[in-house]
């Protein structure tokens, strides 16, 4: 069986920031990171070719397999910033407050970040914080 795909590596947070386009999205990966840093005392750590994480857990996949993957995190895509997020029981009220976005199962989409609530965001890492600390001690 392979090994999973999106794993950490070696490569500078720094690097890719500064490639992320379109041009916004440099600055708005910069903001996501030093949020993520500073709510979850991590150092940013590229998973893989795009999803810059914070912390790590390991859960147990489909295939009963165990995996890693960061606690938290962020890619900088094209379309919209992905924010990987814990969902806790507060979350949809939080969301109601963020401003525009959209949702999938494990994911957070924001097109421009300029035009959500931050300190919503940031309650919303702070609580994603928390349950992963209470699910994955």
């Amino acid at each position: 069986m392979s090994e999973p795909k999106t794993q950490p590596t070696d490569a500078s947070v720094e690097d890719f920031l500064a490639a992320a386009e379109p041009a916004r999205r440099r600055e708005e990966g910069r903001i996501l990171c030093d949020l993520m840093q500073e709510v979850t005392g991590e150092a940013p750590v590229m998973w893989g070719p795009s999803i810059v994480g914070f912390g790590r857990y390991t859960y147990v996949n489909s295939t009963k397999k165990p995996a890693d993957w960061p606690r938290m995190g962020f890619s900088p895509r094209k379309a919209a910033l992905t924010l990987y997020l814990a969902s806790t029981p507060e979350t949809e009220a939080m969301l109601a407050r963020l401003g525009p976005h959209t949702t999938s199962v494990a994911c957070l989409y924001i097109k421009r970040l300029d035009q959500v609530d931050m300190g919503v965001l940031r309650d919303l890492c702070v609580a994603s914080r928390d349950e992963m600390d209470r699910r994955h001690p």
